[in-house]
C-alpha cells in the first residue's frame, strides 16, 4: 500500500510541475509578438506624409510666358517677363531665368545671353495652378555700343529659359539686338505675382 501511495504522489507532483510550467512558457511568445509589430507601422506613416507636401520645380512644359508693357528709359527698355503655371498642381521657381534675343524659324539666338541683376534676392516662389511669377528684364539701347562690339540686327523673339530648366519658352517681342560682344540684357530673380 505504501509503495502505491508514494507512486501516486510522485505522478501528481510531476503533473502539477508540468501544468505550472506551461503558462509561463506561453506568455513571453504572446507578449513579444503583440508588442513588437504595432510599434513599427505608426512611425512609417507620418514620415512619408511629411515629405509629400513640397512642390516640385516648375518644368518649362508646365509654364507659359508673356511680357508686360515695355517702359522706355534713357538707356533702353524695361519690361516684365511673366510665367504662368498651366499645371493642375503647384510648382516652384527659384533664381534667375535665362534670356536671349532671337529671330527666325526655327528660333535662333542673337548675341549675348542675359546677365544676372542682383537687385532682388533669390526667394523660392510657389505658383498654385493658374498662378503667376515674374522677373524684370532690362534691354540696353544697341545705339550705345560701338560697331565693333555691336552689329545691329532685328530680333523678333525673346527666348526665355525658366530658372533651373534647359528648354526655353519663345515670346514674340521685337527689339534691336547686337551680334558681337555687347551685353544688352540683364534680368532679376523671379518674384511672386505678375507685376515683377
Amino acid at each position: 500500500m505504501k509503495p502505491l501511495l508514494i507512486g501516486s504522489l510522485a505522478v501528481i507532483g510531476l503533473l502539477s510541475c508540468a501544468c505550472s510550467g506551461s503558462p509561463t512558457a506561453a506568455q513571453p511568445a504572446k507578449t513579444v509578438t503583440v508588442t513588437v509589430r504595432p510599434s513599427h507601422s505608426p512611425t512609417a506613416t507620418p514620415t512619408s506624409a511629411t515629405s509629400s507636401p513640397a512642390a516640385a520645380a516648375c518644368l518649362t512644359r508646365d509654364l507659359s510666358g508673356s511680357v508686360g508693357q515695355p517702359q522706355g528709359t534713357a538707356g533702353g527698355l524695361d519690361l516684365v517677363i511673366v510665367f504662368k503655371n498651366l499645371n493642375a498642381g503647384p510648382c516652384t521657381l527659384y533664381g534667375y531665368p535665362g534670356v536671349a534675343q532671337a529671330a527666325g524659324m526655327p528660333v535662333t539666338n542673337i548675341g549675348q545671353p542675359s546677365t544676372e541683376n542682383p537687385a532682388t534676392p533669390r526667394t523660392l516662389v510657389t505658383l498654385p495652378p493658374g498662378g503667376f511669377a515674374s522677373a524684370r528684364l532690362h534691354i540696353a539701347n544697341a545705339n550705345n555700343y560701338p560697331a565693333a562690339a555691336c552689329k545691329q540686327v532685328k530680333a523678333t523673339w525673346l527666348q526665355v529659359i525658366p530658372p533651373n530648366q534647359r528648354t526655353p519658352l519663345h515670346i514674340s517681342f521685337g527689339t534691336t539686338a547686337c551680334q558681337g560682344t555687347a551685353k544688352l540684357l540683364s534680368v532679376t530673380t523671379v518674384a511672386q505675382g505678375s507685376a515683377g
